[in-house]
């Protein structure tokens, strides 16, 4: 496949402006979302509440998996 000379659009490194202008804009609505939330979640039945906070926990903390050691890897006590 043969390469032809760039011959319009933006320059490469140049950022796209409606990029941009569309995240500038998002992040003016999630903070406005961010700065209701006390108030939306006092209005929330504790049940709903708690569902909301399980399925934000994710988000905030990591999931925490067993671990199991194996027959072939040396043990070594932490007494810390």
């Amino acid at each position: 496949m043969a390469t032809r000379e760039k011959t319009g659009g933006r320059e490469a490194g140049t950022p796209n402006r409606l990029t941009k202008e569309l995240r500038t804009v998002l992040k003016e609505i999630i903070f406005q979302e961010i700065s209701s939330l006390p108030d939306r979640l006092e209005k929330l039945e504790p049940k709903d509440r708690l569902e909301l906070f399980t399925k934000l926990l994710p988000y905030v903390m990591p999931k925490v998996e067993a671990v199991n050691s194996g027959l072939d890897e040396p043990w070594t006590p932490d007494f810390g």
